[in-house]
Formats: C-alpha cells, structure tokens, sequence
C-alpha cells in the first residue's frame, strides 16, 4: 500500500501564496530528493495537486481514481502551508472550544487527522519533535463535518471516500494575518521555521 504525499501548487488570485502554498511544494520537492536518494520502505507517491483552492479538483479526481479502482492507500499527507510562526503570546487562534487544550503561541506545527490515523499522528509527532520542531495534532471524528476548517485542504477527498488522511499545516489564518493576501510573500515567513518542518517530516515519514 502507497503512501501519498501531497501539496497543492495553485495560489488564490492576486496573492503570490508564498505560505499558501509554495512552503508545501517546496517540502513536496526535498522529500522527493531525499526519498530519491535512501527509499522508504513503503512506496511512495509524491503528488502536486492543482484547483485546491477552487474545491480541491485535483485531489479530488486522485482519491477517486484510487476508489474506483479499489485500491488501498497505507497513507494520505497533505502539505498545507508551512512557514508560518508567530512565537508571542496570543499568536495562535482556534476553532471554538480548542483553545483550552492546545498552545497560544503559534510556534508548532499541527497533524490534523481522521480517526484511522491517531497511531500515525502519534508516531509522526514524535519524530517531529524530536528534531526539535514543536508539533501538535487533533483527531477529527465524522469526515471533520463537526470543525469545517478542519477539512480545508487535499487530505479530505481522501477522507470522504474513507482513506486514512492527515493535514501537515501551520493552521493557515488562525496564525498568518496575510492568508490569502497579496502580502503571502517570502519575506513574511520564518525560514527556520520551515526548514525545521521538513527536516521532521524527513525523519517522521522515514520511521512510520
């Protein structure tokens, strides 16, 4: 069974989509060379997705292209905004009632996840930290259908058609004040930041 690594190339009209979503294509690409370089035990498919802001078209047509043909997936990563940090107080919002179980600084990264994969959020986010990068994640029951923003990116096609999905995301604008802005610019991100991410998805992904 394949593990799918996703992130979606498209950006909203009249934004550069530096974090939205150029962070995510950019990971895409160095997992692809370090993948290239030591194979992973699992194969691998490394997937740039477009439409993703118009209704998630291109993932949507890959999650059911795998359905049709009844195939299983050991896996669905989406790659969703990942530069972003905030590491002041109060950075860092959520949908209701969240707040009072996760950080206010927005210096973390966050595994968002269906049920099925709660043993590899736990296991990713290990590894993440381990390298010294903050990581957080929150299990979705019911498709995310209860928090609507838990469903905002390539990972919930693949959860409606009953997959095992998680989104690798920065939380987008419940961090970053210039989501969707013409001000989604490089200079706007924390490198370190986003260099940290990759470097625990490297290990992360290596060790599930």
């Amino acid at each position: 069974m394949p593990i799918i690594i996703g992130a979606h190339y498209d950006s909203v009209p009249g934004t550069p989509g530096a974090d939205d979503n150029a962070t995510g294509v950019a990971v895409l690409l160095e997992l692809a060379r370090n993948f290239a370089l030591q194979p992973l035990k699992y194969p691998v498919q490394l997937v740039a997705f477009d439409m993703e802001e118009y209704g998630c078209w291109g993932s949507s047509h890959h999650a059911a292209k795998f359905k049709q043909q009844k195939q299983s997936i050991r896996l669905m990563i989406s790659l969703e905004m990942l530069g972003y940090c905030n590491n002041k107080p109060n950075s860092q919002s959520y949908p209701a009632g969240l707040k009072y179980f996760y950080p206010n600084c927005g210096n973390f990264i966050a595994l968002i996840g269906n049920l099925r994969t709660v043993r590899d959020m736990i296991t990713l986010s290990k590894n993440i930290r381990k390298v010294g990068q903050p990581c957080e994640w929150l299990p979705v029951p019911n498709r995310g259908l209860i928090v609507p923003d838990t469903r905002r990116s390539d990972h919930a096609p693949f959860w409606d058609r009953g997959y095992p999905a998680i989104m690798v995301t920065d939380t987008a604008n419940m961090r970053n004040p210039h989501y969707h802005q013409a001000s989604d610019r490089i200079e706007t991100l924390d490198l370190d930041f986003l260099a940290g991410v990759c470097g625990g998805l490297v290990e992360a992904i290596r060790y599930m």
